[in-house]
């Protein structure tokens, strides 16, 4: 099968500017990514530099760009990827940022490593120093971690992100998930320590935007979003959430279903922001004349309004505030 493969290059110590470089290669039906790169620096180009080591799916340090999707070299298949792309792939590092490259497809990810570490992504806990037995625990507690040990920190989720583009302090999915670990960890200690961290405005989990690329690029099926979001309930379920516009608009949203079983938008804003709604009067009335915001007495009532109430009284785990 014969491939060509278009690579982003880039040596700062040389080159003015970022170029790509062209290689046609005959590759197997069975063949990776990871097994294309190699036969490039190998038999073609030495100075080629990129990331490996277990070829496994497991340190997570392969991770590149495909065609614009955060993917493991060494997992991703070049037939499929052909199917998918034609046979002409674009291999790129995960940020093209040049202040990230470090040489051609290894970005430098200080940033990563540094939000990682901030969350403390170990169990924390009195034990004792010499156990005489594991310290076991039921397996339907070890389901409520929902496979987010699974993680290894390929930073595909954090490139990927949104917020993370938008804004260098938020923490990322991989550290968010990791959070999430162990507060879902029973033998942890530091759960409100781990949720007070998360719920700070800025960082934390009020600030992603819920795009769910997170989702998409996760080559272990973490899924960060859904981790976020129980970090979320968590917040409000041990009492460590504070009361800020992000929190306001989250209970808003349960405030506007339970009384009509559809959510007010124009509410909504006035719940959370309170008297800073006028800054968005312009917003709002552009949408009220487009018919997407309605007056309180235009609001209509969601078919089945009963049967939705007794649902969110049966799962609503921590009172509202009024």
């Amino acid at each position: 099968m014969e491939v060509t493969f278009k690579v982003y290059r880039y040596n700062p110590e040389v080159d003015e500017k970022p170029h790509y470089e062209k290689y046609t290669l005959d590759m197997s039906d069975d063949g990776v990514i990871l097994d294309a790169l190699n036969k490039i620096k190998w038999e073609i180009d030495g100075s080629l530099s990129y990331r490996r080591s277990c070829r496994h799916g497991i340190c997570g340090s392969c991770a590149i760009k495909l065609n614009g999707k955060n993917v493991l070299a060494c997992k991703t298949s070049i037939k499929e990827a052909v199917e998918m792309f034609g046979d002409t792939l674009v291999i790129e590092p995960l940020s093209k940022n040049k202040e990230k490259v470090i040489k051609d497809l290894v970005n430098d990810k200080k940033d990563f490593w540094d939000k990682n570490a901030k969350v403390k992504p170990y169990l924390i806990a009195e034990i004792d120093e010499h156990p005489k037995s594991e310290n076991l625990i039921k397996p339907a507690l070890v389901e409520m971690i929902e496979e987010a040990d699974y993680c290894i920190a390929c930073g595909c989720c954090y490139y990927a992100c949104e917020s993370v583009r938008a804004n260098k302090d938020f923490l990322g999915p991989q550290a968010l998930a990791k959070t999430y670990r162990f507060t879902a960890d029973v033998r942890d200690e530091a759960k409100k320590e781990r949720l007070e961290l998360v719920d700070k405005l800025g960082i934390g989990i009020w600030d992603c935007v819920k795009c769910q690329a997170c989702i998409e690029v996760c080559p272990k099926g973490v899924d960060p979003f859904t981790k976020i979001t129980h970090l979320h309930n968590q917040v409000f379920e041990e009492g460590v959430a504070k009361r800020n516009v992000a929190t306001k608009h989250a209970e808003g949203f349960v405030h506007s279903i339970k009384k009509h079983g559809i959510l007010d938008e124009g509410m909504l804003v006035l719940y959370s922001e309170g008297v800073n709604v006028v800054r968005h009067m312009p917003e709002a009335m552009a949408m009220f004349m487009k018919g997407k915001i309605k007056l309180p007495w235009q609001m209509p009532k969601s078919e089945g309004l009963e049967e939705i109430q007794k649902l969110i009284e049966i799962s609503q785990t921590h009172e509202l505030k009024d």
